[in-house]
């Protein structure tokens, strides 16, 4: 279930790719619509049992700080359940530039495609 998309500019949807749950983001993410971005992330995360979640971000148009504290966050939320969130960025200047200048390139798992980011995340043994 996707959360209520703010004026039309944020839509969030989900599903699985070979195993991985992964979140595909369009349109903007600002101060209004943060907070939804945060909630439908942390509902990935805490929605299964796979070890990684993988967020698409290639088709964001806008991303300021509050945006890139929500990513913060849910990451932080994954690592607590034992999870890793990868961003998918591809080549969106929109969402890699504002994630360099605050150095959260160093921090958070990013990729350039879907499929790399499900390569990287280890299937879960039982």
């Amino acid at each position: 279930m996707s959360p209520r998309p703010w004026d039309g500019a944020l839509r969030t949807t989900r599903h699985l790719v070979d195993g991985t749950s992964v979140m595909a983001v369009t349109g903007e993410v600002d101060d209004e619509s943060a907070p939804a971005l945060r909630h439908a992330l942390t509902v990935a995360v805490n929605g299964d049992d796979s070890p990684s979640c993988v967020v698409d971000l290639s088709g964001v148009t806008f991303l300021n700080s509050a945006g890139l504290t929500a990513l913060v966050e849910v990451a932080w939320h994954a690592e607590t359940r034992r999870r890793r969130l990868r961003l998918v960025v591809d080549a969106n200047r929109l969402v890699i530039r504002p994630i360099e200048l605050t150095g959260l390139d160093r921090s958070l798992s990013l990729h350039h495609t879907v499929a790399e980011a499900a390569a990287h995340s280890p299937q879960r043994t039982n």
